[in-house]
């Protein structure tokens, strides 16, 4: 009988050592269990994401002000509805501080970027980022650990290069967006020429220059929309709202944060728009309880296995949301009819 009980007895153990170890994994994630497992401080990386943008912006600024350097503006490509898709120089050198110094702050970090370079840079030239802001210490008061892969990082390293030719400064930002598991979780919107950052991580806090914009007495609509693709969205406001204010004006950073601030109750737009200039608006939409969707209705999924395209039209607001859907159903139901139609 004795090896009978040997058995068990060893049985038991494996039962317990599994146990103990169920209960580990419950406690702690499974990077306890497999240690090589990299998982990311979601403060540290907001602090990260502060300084890159900020990075990124200040190449932006200095490009445009120091009347020896040109902007050589170059046409990438066309929208779908025939407008000219511009890139600078100072979209490309920002590219690389932002996308760069998150390589070389992450290694092995899934980043998304607007623009592409084909000549990659040594990160020995990258100078160090740090991950402790002051500003961030004193507003966020815990933490949360993410494993990496769960994370991607969508950068527009200049929004509206468009405005940004043309000398209309006060449009212009350098965003860096947050994503875990496809939900925009921290947005980063800077902008250079104005010289404040606005940040928000979503459950955790937001930066001291922006609060969510007191509710209005429903009645006359200010509705901001692009100015450099336009498509129909006037005639689509009109038809939803009537004699609704149609204010005009260049990047989708700059039009979240008037929608944040009050200065318009809602953004509109219609044509096709990609998911680096919207992400970080989200975001920070979200974490004031504000909303993004499209004109249907529907989140965005910001997962990097997506297209990075959003062609089913966009609405945000800080408060009625659902009534600006109701008022823009008939445009989501022609949009999708479009789209069928051009795919």
């Amino acid at each position: 009988m004795a090896p009978v009980n040997v058995r068990l007895n060893r049985f038991g153990v494996v039962i317990f050592v599994l146990a103990t170890l169920c209960i580990l994994f419950y406690l702690f994630g499974l990077p306890w269990f497999f240690p090589g497992e990299p998982r990311v401080s979601m403060k540290e990386l907001l602090s990260v994401s502060i300084v890159l943008a900020q990075r990124g912006g200040k190449i932006v600024r200095d490009i445009a002000i120091n009347n020896n350097r040109t902007l050589d503006t170059k046409q990438k490509g066309l929208t779908r509805e025939g407008k000219k898709e511009l890139v600078t120089r100072s979209d490309v050198e920002s590219h690389k501080a932002i996308y760069y110094g998150f390589a070389k702050a992450y290694p092995g970090m899934q980043v998304i970027s607007e623009e592409h370079d084909t000549e990659p840079i040594s990160l020995s030239a990258i100078p160090e980022v740090t991950k402790k802001l002051e500003e961030v210490e004193n507003i966020i008061k815990s933490d949360q650990s993410i494993a990496m892969k769960s994370i991607s990082v969508w950068v527009d390293p200049l929004d509206a290069t468009q405005e940004y030719t043309e000398g209309l400064y006060k449009y212009i930002t350098t965003m860096v967006c947050i994503v875990v598991n496809g939900e925009p979780t921290i947005g980063v919107i800077h902008r250079p020429f104005e010289g404040d950052t606005v940040w928000a991580w979503v459950g955790y806090g937001h930066s001291a220059n922006i609060e969510k914009a007191a509710k209005k007495p429903e009645g006359h609509q200010k509705i901001i929309v692009s100015r450099s693709h336009e498509g129909t969205v006037a005639s689509v406001v009109q038809k939803a709202f009537g004699d609704a204010e149609i204010i005009h004006a260049g990047g989708s950073g700059y039009k979240t944060l008037e929608v944040l601030r009050g200065n318009a109750d809602a953004y509109i737009h219609v044509t096709q728009i990609k998911k680096w200039d919207i992400c970080s608006g989200n975001a920070i939409l979200s974490a004031l309880d504000g909303k993004m969707t499209t004109l249907e209705g529907n989140y965005l999924n910001y997962s990097p296995r997506l297209d990075v395209k959003n062609d089913k039209g966009l609405l945000a607001t800080i408060h009625n949301h659902h009534q600006f859907l109701e008022h823009l159903e008939p445009a989501a139901e022609d949009l999708k009819k479009n789209t069928k139609t051009k795919s």
